[in-house]
């Protein structure tokens, strides 16, 4: 509890300085048609990818499989799998982007530079992510800190934290001429060459966790440009009214953090065989949920309090204190019904057909609960006639 809890008020403190980020790009948003799209999925990707990761290697802690980073080892192959899979996903993200925008009817840029866009945000802010697991892997495992507990919540907050300054830097290529049709070519050759390698690597950890990641990490792009593509079509009351803009990405990273912690908690139990992979959860996993139902309250209802005061220092309208905290707190409330269901359900369903809930549980939850999430906070909006 006390590991969690102050993991996710960093991620909260984080998220809300992304949440900034994001109320200050309503130009770039209103100038760049179907940027917001591509704006859970950046965030998405980066939870669903390294949050895996820190599982991964929060499992290796405990099974005496991770011992360091170097050239053929447990967490080098790890590692080499991550970065493929963030230039396949990056990719996938602006083809997804450019076909749920389409699908909704809503105008966006070109293929090509979304695809710039993702791909180039992806990778500078993977960049600071891989390199913060590493160091916090490396440090959970010398003081003997739970993984599972802190890894979710800290890897959402560097990706909060990277990754929308990550995409202003990437639209900024947008602007020379020729140059997005050119490199948008070469970096969807380039994603799909890293499949092609991850498929055929000489490491068997490197190649598994490569195989069994690309449907989940498709199925988390698609949902998460989704959720992009909800928030796309309430962009004009977003837009005039800011703190409404500065409540998303924290909101959706605490709907991510809470998940991940679930999945890697249950990911583990089920390896350690604390619990068994039963479609009717028992005590202890009910005891998971319990712990996270605790974790929500003070969460959600830190995020709209931070979110209003944010507003007020940067000037930004907010329809008030207590609508700022009941929205979060509402519509966070709802999210974790759903949530514990999609947690649960994902590690024990993949556990009974022999995969590893470490590679299918967090993307699959963070996924799915970034698109329930962002539903649950623009119900919550409008049941507080906040849009």
């Amino acid at each position: 509890m006390r590991q969690g809890f102050i993991a996710l008020g960093i991620s909260t403190l984080v998220g809300m300085a992304a949440g900034i980020v994001l109320g200050a790009m309503e130009d770039l948003l209103a100038r760049l048609p179907g940027l917001l799209v591509l704006v859970p999925a950046a965030i998405g990707m980066r939870g669903a990818i390294f949050g895996a990761l820190a599982a991964r290697l929060g499992t290796g802690i405990l099974t005496g499989q991770l011992a360091g980073f170097a050239r053929g080892s447990y967490g080098a192959h790890n590692l080499e799998a991550s970065i493929l899979l963030t230039f396949f996903s990056s990719a996938v993200a602006a083809i997804a982007a450019r076909g749920v925008a389409g699908a909704l009817g809503l105008d966006t840029i070109s293929l090509l530079e979304l695809m710039v866009v993702s791909v180039v945000g992806g990778v500078l802010s993977s960049v600071v992510i891989l390199l913060g697991v590493v160091l916090l892997a490396a440090n959970a495992q010398r003081r003997g800190w739970d993984m599972d507990s802190i890894g979710a919540p800290l890897v959402t907050t560097a990706g909060d934290i990277v990754t929308l300054p990550a995409l202003v830097v990437a639209t900024m290529l947008l602007d020379v001429r020729l140059l997005p049709e050119i490199l948008g070519s070469v970096l969807l050759l380039l994603a799909v060459a890293s499949v092609w390698r991850g498929l055929r690597a000489p490491a068997a950890l490197t190649r598994s966790v490569v195989r069994q990641s690309l449907a989940v990490l498709t199925y988390a792009a698609v949902v998460d440009i989704i959720a992009g593509g909800v928030l796309e079509t309430r962009v004009e009351a977003l837009i005039s009214s800011p703190a409404l803009l500065v409540l998303i990405p924290p909101f959706i990273a605490n709907c991510g953090s809470l998940g991940g912690i679930l999945s890697a908690r249950l990911g583990s139990e089920l390896h350690l065989g604390m619990i068994e992979a039963r479609w009717v959860p028992q005590r202890l996993a009910l005891l998971e949920g319990t712990i996270t139902a605790l974790f929500s309250i003070l969460a959600f209802a830190g995020v709209g309090m931070i979110a209003h005061v944010s507003g007020l220092v940067f000037g930004f309208d907010s329809p008030g204190l207590w609508s700022m905290i009941g929205i979060a707190l509402v519509g966070g409330m709802i999210a974790l019904v759903l949530l514990f269901a999609v947690a649960y359900s994902t590690a024990a369903a993949a556990f009974r057909f022999g995969w590893d809930p470490d590679n299918h549980g967090i993307p699959i939850v963070t996924a799915t609960m970034d698109l329930l999430g962002v539903l649950c906070l623009v119900a919550a909006m409008a049941l507080f006639n906040a849009i």
